[in-house]
């Protein structure tokens, strides 16, 4: 016996015609009754009785429908209380700073308005610090960019996002291009994050590939002061889109780097199942759905959502 079947029974009781029924339910009537004959099979007795007038139950059904209003009102009782009964604890979720600035608040508003009684605590960090207070368990779950296979991780891919060379428009020679390849940056200044980071790992490795040497003007281990020297004109830099969200209305130079392997991978990981609280579970789908509705709005530029 199925939920849907009592609710479609009490409604053809309710209006008294199968057909009526049917197009409240939005159903085909065809199905409705196929449903009917199936409840009325496995009860072996007869609920509905054709009439001139429509469609009436029998006294088998008149008693049946009095207990399954009953069932129906307990049932929709049950939702509600599990309803009521709200998430409670603390989550504690690390993003990098590019995925922060396009995340982070997405994230904390969602979260909010879903489950007011979990306390939040925002970590913004290096991918690779991220992976490692993840293995110290000092947070339950981040958006790092590389797995490291032999931790008992939850790991799934969330986006690929491509790199960008983004520079002011005053630097001369840059203007009015969409896409730019390594190989014709040779002179460009750079400004660009350490060797430390998971990023200059992966653009030192582009160039390499290139056979080009560039010119590193300045290394800076700080989104927000890099992006600054980006806008001031001094240097170019190579970031994911995600990087210049705070700085949308800037009027920066946005050319992707057209050489293959110049994206990186989103991953979201965790502690497994067994170790995360319903929280962090409930922390963790949600960052899933934030990701997936800022990508499909075009919220995330060069961000594609990795396949299910």
């Amino acid at each position: 016996m199925e939920i849907r079947q009592l609710r479609y029974f009490i409604k053809i009781c309710e209006l008294g015609s199968m057909g009526r029924a049917a197009s409240e339910l939005d159903v085909v009537t065809s199905a409705l009754s196929q449903q009917i004959s199936r409840l009325e099979s496995e009860l072996s007795t007869r609920l509905l009785q054709r009439s001139p007038a429509g469609v009436i139950p029998t006294e088998a059904g008149m008693a049946f429908m009095h207990h399954a209003l009953l069932a129906l009102r307990n049932l929709d009782n049950a939702a509600q209380a599990a309803k009521q009964a709200r998430l409670s604890g603390q989550v504690s979720v690390g993003f990098a700073p590019t995925t922060a600035s396009v995340l982070g608040l997405p994230f904390q508003k969602v979260m909010r308005e879903r489950y007011p009684d979990i306390r939040l605590h925002l970590v913004e960090a290096l991918s690779g610090n991220l992976a490692g207070m993840l293995n110290a368990r000092r947070i339950d779950l981040g958006i790092i960019f590389k797995a490291d296979a032999h931790r008992h991780w939850h790991t799934s891919p969330l986006l690929e996002e491509k790199l960008f060379l983004v520079a002011s428009p005053a630097m001369k020679g840059l203007v009015g291009r969409n896409r730019v390849f390594l190989s014709e940056l040779a002179d460009v200044p750079l400004v660009l994050p350490s060797a430390t980071h998971g990023l200059r790992a992966l653009v030192d490795a582009g160039f390499m590939r290139a056979g080009v040497i560039p010119h590193i003007a300045l290394e800076v281990d700080g989104l927000a002061l890099l992006m600054d020297t980006v806008m001031e004109g001094q240097a170019a830099s190579i970031q994911p889109g995600a990087a210049t969200t705070r700085h949308a209305d800037a009027g920066l130079l946005h050319m992707e780097i057209a050489d293959d392997g110049m994206g990186r991978q989103n991953l979201l990981a965790s502690l497994s199942d067994e170790d995360l609280s319903p929280a962090a579970l409930a922390a963790r789908v949600v960052i899933a759905e934030v990701v997936r509705a800022t990508v499909c709005e075009g919220r995330w530029k060069g961000a594609l959502l990795a396949e299910a």
